[in-house]
């Protein structure tokens, strides 16, 4: 069992890199897992088939939709990537937020993420055994939920390394795919494919032009978009389990964010120069249309098996991420203490370190998202699935406050420690706060985006009271014993 630190009611001082407390996990990721995580994390379905809503509503400027999305979230990687090397830990953002702000702060965005994880799940869950029950259709899919909840389950219980290389490989699928695409997209443009004429700008300027709805378009895109590179953050959870956390980050996310700006980026440049915008339908892969289009027989069937495995990566990666997230939670003694047992014996690269009981827990309430979600998927899980809708942005938004405060603390107290640094600051971190800020805004004002800002609120609020609440009780309880 490892033990907590005492709690503590003010924000924790920033050690240096050299004081650190060494966690009690495993040290079983290599680089080659975190930079291929940081890479295919966010790489899933949201891209593969929900990219299609987007172009629906901004045309062929969706791409300036992904590069202002895209550059949010870079600048949030780069941030918390720069609080991560100069402080590893397996809670990553919810460390931070508690040196930064105050136990509050982590207690709050801490479950706040949690709770994402594990609703977002089930989602993913459901989604891959739909697929596979289209390929086999005499299994039925919660029995399809339960074997791949099992396997992974699995996975995270017996060694860290095991989680590294399913992602590692999931990753390496998806990446390859859109390498591809990329490919044959670029070939079909400049009419080198067989029966094909070269594309050139028509789709890009017709139907409207570029910018067929105007900036609102664009907007909507961004709305549309910004949740897809979501996933990002669990890199810096994963980088306090390498040999040498520092570099791991470091590497992971200057490679990480580039790439991914540019698959991103870049397919959806192809979509809409290989086929007019209002070919789109929301719901249907863009990339199924454009692989039609240019003769890649069966399309649909490969574009459903790379969606298969990005859904049961972004499952993967959940659990790992929300079993990491519960025990730095415990460590704090923010989650109940139980939760802070590890597995030992043999070696700790291969079997010991895994915090499994945190795994169990994180695993039972992805059963009971599951079931609410197979049972009641347009009310109880409507309702969960809206409450974590907009908690993304209030996490990232944290991030960047907590990198505010945290970096001039370390360029004070620890400036050795500041091996990767946040560009221009402070002045693009507070850029991105207004830009999260802006997001946040113009959701309230679009009728579909309302609910999952006020139902997402509604959950950060009652989060918050209740951090509150802990620590008040706390307070008082000191007092009273001072007497």
């Amino acid at each position: 069992m490892h033990e907590a630190p005492p709690p503590t009611n003010s924000p924790s001082p920033v050690p240096a890199s050299s004081a650190v407390p060494a966690e009690p996990l495993s040290h079983g990721l290599k680089q080659r897992h975190l930079t291929m995580l940081g890479l295919g994390g966010v790489i899933g379905a949201g891209l593969f088939v929900g990219s299609g809503a987007g172009i629906a509503v901004a045309g062929p400027a969706i791409v300036v939709s992904y590069l202002i999305a895209g550059a949010l979230a870079m600048l949030v990687m780069r941030m918390l990537g720069e609080m991560s090397a100069a402080m590893p830990a397996s809670g990553s953002f919810s460390v931070h937020a508690e040196r930064a702000l105050g136990r509050w702060a982590g207690f709050s965005v801490g479950w706040l993420y949690w709770f994402l994880l594990v609703v977002v799940l089930a989602v993913e869950a459901t989604a891959a055994a739909q697929i596979a029950h289209g390929w086999v259709p005499g299994i039925e899919p919660w029995a399809w939920v339960l074997l791949f909840m099992v396997v992974f389950t699995a996975a995270n219980l017996t060694a860290v390394k095991n989680f590294g290389e399913f992602e590692f490989w999931f990753a390496s699928l998806k990446v390859g795919a859109i390498v591809v695409f990329l490919v044959l997209g670029l070939l079909a443009v400049f009419g080198w494919l067989p029966d094909t004429d070269p594309v050139g700008m028509t789709n890009l300027t017709g139907q409207g032009g570029f910018l067929p709805n105007g900036w609102g378009g664009v907007v909507s895109g961004v709305l549309t978009v910004v949740f897809a590179f979501g996933g990002l953050e669990v890199v810096t959870i994963a980088a306090a389990e390498t040999d040498d956390p520092a570099r791991a980050v470091g590497r992971a996310v200057r490679s990480a964010v580039v790439r991914i700006l540019f698959f991103y980026v870049g397919s959806m440049l192809v979509i809409v120069t290989v086929l007019p915008w209002t070919a789109q339908q929301a719901g249907l892969s863009p990339y199924v249309k454009v692989l039609d289009a240019i003769g890649v027989p069966s399309a649909g069937q490969i574009m459903n098996i790379v969606v298969f495995v990005a859904l049961l990566s972004a499952l993967n990666a959940n659990l790992y991420g929300s079993s990491r997230m519960i025990f730095s939670l415990a460590e704090r003694g923010e989650a109940p203490r139980g939760l802070l047992k590890v597995s030992g014996g043999g070696s700790r690269e291969t079997t010991g370190g895994v915090p499994r009981r945190a795994v169990l827990a994180s695993v039972a309430f992805g059963f009971v998202s599951v079931l609410l979600n197979l049972l009641w998927p347009d009310t109880v899980f409507l309702y969960m699935l809206n409450s974590v809708g907009a908690v993304l942005l209030f996490v990232w938004a944290l991030i960047a406050a907590s990198q505010l405060r945290l970096r001039a603390r370390l360029e004070q107290e620890a400036p050795e420690a500041l091996s990767l640094r946040m560009w221009c600051f402070p002045y693009l971190t507070w850029v991105t706060l207004a830009g999260l800020f802006g997001v946040l805004l113009l959701m309230l004002t679009d009728e579909a985006a309302r609910p999952q800002v006020l139902w997402s609120a509604g959950a950060t609020a009652l989060v918050l009271l209740v951090a509150v609440g802990r620590q008040w009780r706390e307070r008082r309880g000191s007092a009273v014993a001072d007497r």
